[in-house]
């Protein structure tokens, strides 16, 4: 049973729903009755643990933990934990990691360790197993016992690295022969299996997506993509990049004599009790081999929607979509905006039981339950068109096609959605408005997709603040310019041990969800230009990428920095005077040099510097009603600057329009 009150994995004899730390904290004074009766009711939609729930909640994890220590009368270890050299010879750092441990003191028959979870008994009762001693445990935070995981496994790293011997190369044929076998049997000796594994499970351990192993001159570089960004694990001694890559490439079953060519493969991993994949990637470059590692985590393929980020209007939208029998559900955004994570995540959403869902891949990344997964082969013949007509022979309700990428597949996904049937798939597009069109340019024809397209979801994924070190400030004038919604403070990264001194724990998604009525229908059917799209479905009701990442600026999720790039979609042809950087027609300030664009009328219009007067009072533009140009106002009936084609020309007649 997975613990309530650690940050991360962990054991715990705790009642699932968290009850009894609950009742603890609440004796401590740690938290309030209303706070914990809201943390609970959060846990049982989101299927979090509490304590990540009150973290989220602003609880400081350092408190949950003293106060614990408390109520149990155990002592508490605060932040950096500091073991004893000679404890951490007591415990293998594999054994640690697994029950999420520190030894901190050995002393005759004893054993003090620092825990996450105090009460798991199990745990406790293994080590006193493995060691002969009798276990004393020390209270401590969870992400405290991960930074002294992380230097503990970086300790380990250097002590193996030591024991690799170096490998004899050479130009010749006899010799590069010698060197592969040399390299076949380092691969198999026990240092290099225990540095890989050592390595891969830091890595997995700090969350990381991909591990990127590439040479860099008389060193190997090992970085870690970590919420999106890539940060330095370990660097290995040039004499062990040899037999590290070849001990990859033989756990993914690739040949370890090609060097000269790309190739891919997979492996299988168990890190702290989970079972997890991997897709290795090889490449040939001017320095030796690089090697990208992708870690799956089939975790990941059984996320809730609640999960993800949705704001409660876009997620209400997005379950009725999925709630119709027939259609197409497109999710675009550029490579790693969580395409895959959400596609799965809705299917999980769908009753598997009684209907029949196929999914066409490339690859295969998640094993779902309760569902047919078929891995697209292109060479063997199964690309995804005639694997999707071979798929509507099977009879089925939902099929979900990994990625639309001509024009057959997109025009036999239409025709099977026209059919009665559910297809969810994606495209690569900037945003939502410009799926049709990317269709369309793939040489499908309008009517069909004006007939199957039911919506489009866009996404990206953006850094979350770290609770523990995010301070807020004022804001500047250029984030309130340019931020669609009102914003007085605002919140930013600063970095603290919890985080790693990224300012940053974790990533939520920014969504933008199109839902396609009779009036956008008749816009695809008749090849309207994507600014046309865009501007109706905003006067839908459409939320856009822009105004949902200012959304969760405003909340203080995240920081202005991490979404500045997403308030410049679905710019216009109109570019900044001062610095040429692109405009929407809602900006009254350039995003990237801050130089004000436009004022706002008294009636709440935003005015173009050049304009006479106001197209929706007919108000002069240089009358007093005019606001000052810091000032906030968001006409919620219409997007801003529309009818911009009529002003100073017939501004009785822009008024008219603009009242319409």
């Amino acid at each position: 049973m997975q613990s309530v009150f650690a940050g991360h994995g962990g054991r715990s004899t705790l009642n699932a729903n968290g009850r009894v730390l609950g009742q603890l904290l609440l004796a401590s004074g740690a938290i309030t009755q209303d706070g914990l009766a809201a943390a609970l009711s959060e846990q049982r939609s989101t299927r979090q643990r509490l304590g990540e729930v009150l973290v989220r909640r602003g609880t400081d994890p350092e408190a949950i933990a003293r106060a614990l220590a408390a109520q149990l009368r155990l002592e508490y270890a605060a932040p950096p934990i500091r073991p004893e050299p000679a404890a951490l010879g007591v415990i293998d750092s594999r054994v640690a990691s697994r029950l999420r441990v520190i030894p901190l003191t050995a002393r005759d028959r004893h054993l003090r360790v620092a825990m996450a979870d105090p009460l798991d008994v199990a745990a406790i009762d293994d080590l006193q197993f493995q060691t002969g001693r009798r276990v004393e445990p020390v209270v401590a935070s969870a992400m405290s016992v991960d930074a002294a995981l992380a230097a503990y496994h970086a300790g380990d790293v250097q002590a193996i690295v030591t024991r690799i011997p170096q490998l004899r190369g050479g130009a010749s044929g006899d010799v590069e022969s010698a060197e592969v076998v040399a390299l076949r049997k380092a691969s198999e000796a026990a240092p290099v299996v225990a540095l890989v594994e050592a390595v891969l499970s830091r890595a997995i351990q700090a969350g990381a997506s991909d591990v990127h192993i590439e040479p860099a001159g008389g060193s190997l570089r090992v970085r870690a993509r970590i919420d999106g960004v890539l940060r330095e694990l370990f660097v290995l001694p040039a004499h062990a990049a040899g037999a590290f890559a070849s001990r990859v490439k033989v756990m993914a079953d690739l040949d370890i004599s090609v060097k000269r060519r790309p190739q891919d493969g997979r492996a299988a991993l168990r890190v702290d009790g989970r079972d997890l994949g991997l897709r290795v990637s090889t490449l040939p470059s001017q320095r030796g081999e690089k090697i990208v590692v992708r870690i799956l985590d089939p975790a990941n393929a059984s996320r809730d929607l609640d999960a993800l980020g949705f704001t409660a209007e876009t997620l209400d939208g997005f379950h009725r979509l999925l709630g119709h029998g027939h259609g197409v559900i497109l999710v675009t955004g550029p490579t790693g905006s969580g395409k895959t994570t959400t596609l799965y995540a809705a299917l999980s959403r769908l009753d598997r039981r009684t209907r029949n869902v196929i999914t066409l891949e490339d690859p295969i990344e998640y094993q779902l339950e309760g569902l047919t997964q078929v891995q697209v082969h292109k060479r063997a013949g199964l690309g995804f068109a005639s694997a999707l007509r071979a798929v509507l022979r099977q009879d089925p309700d939902v099929i979900m096609v990994g990625e639309l990428r001509d024009r057959e597949t997109v025009e036999t996904a239409m025709a099977a959605a026209m059919t009665g049937h559910l297809v969810l798939s994606t495209v690569h597009t900037n945003d939502a408005s410009s799926a049709a069109t990317r269709l369309a340019d793939m040489g499908a024809a309008s009517y069909l997709i004006a007939a199957g397209l039911i919506g489009v979801l866009a996404q990206r994924l953006v850094r979350r603040l770290c609770p523990h070190c995010a301070r807020e400030r004022t804001a500047r004038d250029i984030e309130r310019q340019t931020l669609a919604v009102p914003v007085d403070a605002l919140r930013e990264a600063t970095g603290c041990h919890r985080c790693g001194g990224a300012g940053y724990r974790g990533r939520l998604g920014i969504f933008e969800l199109l839902v396609i009525d009779s009036r956008i229908r008749d816009l695809l059917a008749r090849h309207a230009p994507v600014d046309v799209i865009r501007e109706a479905a905003v006067a839908a009701g459409m939320d856009t990428l822009a105004h949902d990442a200012s959304l969760k600026v405003q909340r203080g999720e995240t920081s202005w920095t991490e979404v500045r790039p997403l308030l410049g979609l679905g710019a216009s042809d109109s570019r900044c005077p001062h610095c040429d950087a692109p405009l929407r027609a809602a900006f009254r300030a350039c995003v990237e040099c801050g130089a004000v664009l436009r004022t706002t009328c008294a009636c709440g219009s935003v005015l173009d510097s050049r304009w006479r007067h106001c197209p929706r009072c007919a108000l002069p533009a240089g009358s007093g009603g005019q606001r000052p140009q810091g000032s906030f106002v968001r006409d919620q009936s219409r997007p801003a600057g529309s009818g911009a084609g009529a002003a100073g020309t017939d501004t009785a007649g822009a008024s008219r329009r603009a009242e319409a």
